[in-house]
């Protein structure tokens, strides 16, 4: 009996530094397969408040501002003031994107309502980001709560508060899951427009895997997932859904839009129209076409009626 024993434990000596290390070489690599898709590509800006400018009257009064995030990371965006004591939005982007897909929007919504509008970069967005990363939503969720300080912290020439009490949010995937943190947090985040919202941070973390390492992608993105549990082992990145979220939420408005040219982030949001309390009025345009996802390839016609949409519910919602 003795000599088997002997033989088991050597076999087992034998392969544990094996399996230990085969672990850890599969730790090591999700953690890269995460870290890689969580620096997204980059882009120059389409567009800048300078060239905005040049035929636009009111893009020429827009600023580029920075502040403190909560965990004392930097933040950046473009701020176009509006009237005193007025609401404001603020305007997130999706994962991929920048502040400049939302420029157009934000000052057309400034011209018709007189309210104050912000463009941040959300994190490892934008030309040079002061944070290389992005959390697929969740410490972008933080981000849009530093966001909202730094409005009330705004003031007129004579030292009054700019921003009246009320906030709304217009985000698009990514800003989306980021705008619905904010409001389970804010009362006074009133009004929310949500574009092709994910089901969760891990859903937009497996399309964006997807996009990047389309081979053999289910597998990938749930590498990746795992490879998260590492990479934020502090928290940052959320792991509840979008609908239990949502569910927080009470006497807010709110308008989701979609559309099939992206049918899983269609399906998504039209589930959560489902997940919001009696007390919150919902509206929902769900057979765009194409979304705010890739407004960019819409028709003149179809970015005039898409805009004037989201114009028209902020202006409703937030009560002007």
């Amino acid at each position: 009996m003795a000599r088997p024993r002997r033989i088991v434990k050597s076999f087992y000596r034998l392969l544990f530094p094996i399996v230990l290390l085969l672990v850890a070489a599969l730790i090591g690599a999700s953690i890269w397969l995460f870290h890689t898709t969580s620096v997204p590509p980059r882009t120059e800006y389409m567009v800048t408040p300078e060239n905005y400018g040049q035929f636009s009257t009111r893009g020429a009064r827009v600023t580029d501002e920075t502040w403190t995030n909560r965990d004392g990371t930097s933040s950046r965006g473009w701020l176009l003031k509006g009237a005193e004591n007025l609401p404001a939005v603020v305007f997130l982007h999706a994962y991929g994107a920048d502040r400049s897909h939302v420029l157009d929007l934000a000052v057309k919504l400034n011209e018709a309502t007189n309210f104050t509008v912000l463009m941040p970069d959300e994190r490892g967005h934008g030309a040079n980001p002061a944070v290389a990363a992005s959390s697929f939503g969740g410490c972008e969720g933080d981000d849009a709560t530093a966001a909202v300080e730094f409005l009330r912290g705004l003031k007129t020439d004579n030292q009054t508060a700019l921003v009246g009490k009320s906030i709304g949010f217009y985000g698009v995937e990514m800003g989306a899951l980021a705008a619905l943190s904010v409001a389970a947090k804010d009362e006074n985040v009133k009004a929310l427009a949500l574009d092709s919202i994910p089901i969760d941070s891990d859903g937009l973390l497996a399309s964006a895997v997807d996009k990047r390492f389309p081979f053999a992608s289910s597998v990938t993105s749930k590498f990746a997932a795992f490879g998260s549990r590492f990479y934020f082992y502090n928290g940052c990145y959320r792991r509840d859904s979008a609908c239990d979220t949502a569910k927080l939420l009470n006497n807010r408005q709110v308008l989701l839009l979609a559309g099939s040219d992206t049918p899983e982030l269609q399906d998504s949001t039209v589930k959560l129209n489902r997940c919001f309390s009696n007390s919150s009025k919902v509206e929902s345009k769900i057979d765009l076409n194409p979304s705010g996802y890739n407004l960019m390839n819409a028709s003149l016609e179809q970015s005039m009626a898409y805009d004037q949409r989201v114009i028209e519910f902020f202006k409703t919602a937030l009560g002007q």
